[in-house]
C-alpha cells in the first residue's frame, strides 16, 4: 500500500482491506514500512496480530528482508502499509523508500491516489511513478478524496487509458473527522479513540463500499511464493533469568514487539506496568525499560500517581537499571510543562521538559557512543529514529555538546561483568570544552537528541535518550539491557 505522499490515505484503505480480509475468514499480517508506532498499532488492531515494522535505513535490506520472511503467512494476506510518497527516501535517489522496499520483496504495488482539486493530472502522476522505476509493479490504483460520480469517472478513465493499470476503488471525500481524527504525532492511537467499539465496522463498511476487494485480494496473489524466514534464535540463558518491567498503557505504548520478543529470547521475563493504575513499581525488578508514547496528554493522571513516581525515582537511586526513550525520559523529569500547565513527574533527571506545538525532532538518528554508560560499549554506533515535540527546558541545559564530566553509572557492564576504564572517549569531539549540566553518553551524528549535539543522560543506571532503537537496526540494544539486568540481579541476591 503506497501514496503519493504522506497523509494520501493509505491507512484508512490498509486498515480497511485489512477488515474486509478477516471477513472473508483470511488470516491477515500487517507491516508498516519505516519507523513507526501509531500506525503499527492501528494495523495490528485491524490485524488481529502484532504488526512488524521494516525499515531497510535502520536494518537494512537484508534484514528487513528475512523480518518479513519470519512473519509473513504463506496461505494468508500479508500487508505492507508503505511511507510519505511511493519513492520518497532519505535522498534524492529515493533510497531506502517505499519503492525500495516492495522492490525489495518483489510485492505488487496498490497505488492510493488523493485526487482533490484534480482529475486528469492525476494519471500524469501514476504515469510518473511507472516510469520512474519499472521494477516496481504497480498493480492497481485507489482513489481518495472523491467528489462525485464525475470527477471519479474521469479521473479513472485517464488513469486506465494512459497507465493500463486498474482502478480498483475510489474513497468519497470524508466529511467525518471522527473516523480516524488525528493530533501532535500523528493519529489519535487505538487505545484512546474515542468511538473504538463501532469503528472496524464503519472502516470495513466504507472499503467493501467503494475498493474492488476481491480484486486486491488476487492481485495480492500475483507476488512470488514466500521463502521461509530463518527461524528466531533460541534463549541464550534460561526463561526467568531476570525480571524486566516495562511500562505499558495508553500513556506508554511506543514499544516495537520484536525489542520485547529479544529480551525474551535471551531469558527475561517481561513485567507490563500501568503508569496509570499501578501504586508503585512490583518487587523483584531487575530492569525497567520506558518506552514512548504521549505523557503529556495523561500528564494529571501521571502527576497524580505519586505512588509509582515515587518507586521509580526510589528505585533509580538504588541503581536499577532503566532505559527510558522520549516519553519515558518525559517521565523521569521533574516536571512536563503542556499548554500553560505544569505536572511533576518522576525527578530522576536535573531538568525539566517542555512540550511545543511543533516538531523539536523528527527523523532518523545516528549516535555516537562515547562516554561510559551502563548499556553501551563506548565506541557503539546507534541507529535509530526521534519524533519529539518536547524539549528540555531549563536554563543552560543546552550546553550539552560542550562537557566532559564522566557518567556516574561508570562504563558499560557487559553480563554485570567488569567496567570500561573511565575516561576512554572515542569518536567525534565537542568543538569546545566546559563544564555541562549533565552527563550525556552519545554524541549526535544524525538527528537533534537533546540538543547541542548530544543525547542520552545518564544518571546512575539511568539511559533516557530522545532516540528510539528497534532491536532489528540496533542488535546491541537487547543483549545490553539485559546484561545490565542480569548484573543488578547478581549484585542484589
Amino acid at each position: 500500500m503506497a501514496g503519493l505522499a504522506g497523509d494520501s490515505g493509505k491507512t484508512l484503505v490498509s486498515l480497511g482491506l485489512a477488515l474486509a480480509a478477516r471477513s472473508r475468514g483470511m488470516d491477515v499480517q500487517a507491516f508498516k514500512k519505516g519507523p513507526d508506532y501509531i500506525d503499527a498499532a492501528w494495523l495490528s488492531w485491524a490485524s488481529g496480530r502484532p504488526a512488524r515494522n521494516l525499515d531497510t535505513w535502520m536494518a537494512g535490506f537484508d534484514r528487513a528482508a528475512l523480518r518479513f520472511g519470519q512473519a509473513a503467512l504463506p496461505s494468508g494476506l500479508n500487508l505492507i502499509e508503505g511511507n510519505r510518497g511511493l519513492f520518497d527516501g532519505v535522498d534524492s535517489d529515493g533510497k531506502h523508500s517505499t519503492a525500495g522496499l516492495a522492490r525489495t520483496l518483489a510485492a505488487p504495488v496498490l497505488l492510493v491516489v488523493s485526487v482533490r482539486k484534480t482529475t486528469t493530472t492525476a494519471a500524469a502522476l501514476v504515469l510518473g511513478c511507472q516510469r520512474m522505476d519499472p521494477a516496481v509493479s504497480i498493480a492497481g490504483v485507489v482513489l481518495n478524496h472523491v467528489a462525485g460520480s464525475r470527477h471519479e469517472t474521469v479521473t479513472r478513465d485517464a488513469i486506465e487509458r494512459a497507465c493500463g493499470v486498474p482502478v480498483l476503488g475510489a474513497v468519497p471525500r470524508l466529511d467525518d473527522t471522527t473516523l480516524l481524527p488525528g493530533r501532535h504525532l500523528g493519529l489519535v492511537t487505538p487505545g484512546e479513540h474515542p468511538d473504538a467499539g463501532t469503528l472496524a465496522g464503519r472502516l470495513a463498511a466504507l472499503v467493501e463500499g467503494h475498493v474492488d476487494v476481491e480484486r486486491v485480494l488476487e492481485i495480492s496473489r500475483q507476488a512470488p511464493s514466500l521463502e521461509p524466514g530463518a527461524p528466531a534464535s533460541a534463549p541464550r540463558a534460561a526463561a526467568g533469568a531476570c525480571t524486566i518491567g516495562y511500562l505499558r498503557d495508553s500513556a506508554f505504548s511506543f514499544y516495537y514487539p520484536e525489542n520485547l520478543e529479544a529480551l525474551e529470547a535471551l531469558g527475561a521475563r517481561l513485567v507490563p506496568i500501568s503508569s496509570l493504575e499501578a501504586p508503585a513499581l512490583p518487587p523483584g525488578l531487575h530492569a525497567l525499560y520506558i518506552g514512548g508514547g504521549f505523557p503529556e496528554t495523561h500528564a494529571p493522571q501521571l502527576a497524580g500517581n505519586r505512588g509509582l513516581l515515587s518507586s521509580i525515582a526510589g528505585e533509580a537511586a538504588r541503581g536499577l537499571p532503566i532505559y527510558a526513550e522520549c516519553g519515558g525520559l518525559m517521565l523521569l523529569a521533574p516536571s512536563i510543562a503542556w499548554r500553560g500547565a505544569c505536572h511533576a513527574m518522576a525527578g530522576v533527571l536535573p531538568f525539566e521538559v517542555e512540550v511545543l506545538d511543533r516538531p523539536a525532532g523528527h527523523g532518523y538518528s545516528l549516535l555516537h557512543v562515547d562516554r561510559p554508560n551502563p548499556f553501551f560499549t563506548v565506541g557503539t554506533t546507534l541507529r535509530g529514529h526521534e519524533f519529539h515535540h518536547s524539549r528540555i527546558a531549563t536554563a543552560g541545559s543546552r550546553q550539552l555538546a560542550a562537557g566532559s564530566r564522566e557518567a556516574s553509572g561508570g562504563g558499560r557492564r557487559a553480563g554485570g561483568g567488569e567496567t570500561e576504564s573511565a575516561g576512554s572517549v572515542t569518536g567525534p569531539e565537542s568543538k569546545a570544552r566546559s563544564p555541562e549540566p549533565f552527563s550525556s553518553a552519545c554524541a549526535v551524528l544524525r538527528g537533534v537528541g537533546l540538543g547541542g549535539g548530544r543525547d542520552a543522560v545518564v544518571i546512575n543506571n539511568v539511559w533516557a535518550s530522545y532516540t528510539h532503537l528497534h532491536a532489528d537496526g540496533a542488535p546491541e540494544w537487547a543483549p545490553a539491557v539485559f546484561g545490565a539486568a542480569m548484573g543488578f540481579a547478581s549484585r542484589n541476591r
